[in-house]
């Protein structure tokens, strides 16, 4: 594992964990960068890791030398500090709140509950593992993975057009697609995401992480 440069974008990224959004971003955006792949959990695996990110999660990204740990926001800070792009929305958009609302939603209400359902189900030891809490959480992401898919008008998240909120928001579908929550994802949002995977973008972020370790799914 190598220092972060202050001159370059570095990523530190385990396969198909929440730091793809960041990839995806970067190849979106056509941006240089630097990609760190790693085993997962790296605050365990990966010596010297939490000295760069305290938190210990993924993504670690470092933007000219600054740390940024949050998958739905980083997509966003690219857009904005290397745009101006048609992938973030300005304030005077009439859709800013929906980009923003969508942005935010695609973590924290619909990532954070497959997390729960992981850990419970493979990430801890068989004597820790707690089926009811599981199925639980993944009712939970389903109902309001409905909820989201409701507030959708067109084929994209909003705007019109594809965005970093769709970044946020499709990388959760692909999470529970990867994860085995097959049944909590309809139709319609699997057909987003077929929409989304066409993309050069994600085609690219896939290529690019391709030698890296899987996720233990």
């Amino acid at each position: 594992m190598t220092s972060p440069s202050s001159q370059a974008i570095t990523l530190y990224h385990c396969k198909d964990a929440r730091s793809f959004r960041v990839l995806w971003a970067l190849e979106e955006l056509g941006l240089p960068y630097v990609l760190e792949l790693m085993p997962f959990p790296p605050r365990f695996r990966v010596e010297g890791y939490k000295q760069l990110n305290p938190l210990g999660t993924v993504p670690a990204c470092f933007i000219g030398g600054q740390l940024m740990t949050e998958s739905a926001a980083i997509p966003h800070v690219l857009a904005s500090r290397f745009g101006p792009s048609k992938l973030a929305l300005a304030p005077e958009e009439p859709d800013y709140a929906a980009y923003m609302n969508f942005l935010f939603m695609g973590e924290a209400t619909l990532t954070f509950p497959q997390t729960i359902h992981l850990r419970y189900t493979r990430l801890e030891p068989p004597e820790r593992r707690v089926t009811q809490a599981a199925e639980d959480y993944a009712q939970w992401f389903g109902s309001r993975l409905r909820a989201a898919e409701g507030l959708i008008e067109g084929p994209f998240a909003c705007a019109g057009r594809f965005t970093m909120a769709d970044i946020s928001l499709g990388y959760a579908v692909m999470l529970a697609l990867n994860i085995g929550l097959d049944a909590q994802v309809g139709q319609g949002m699997q057909d987003y995401l077929e929409r989304l995977g066409q993309r050069d973008g994600f085609k690219r972020a896939k290529a690019a992480q391709a030698a890296g370790p899987d996720l233990p799914v």
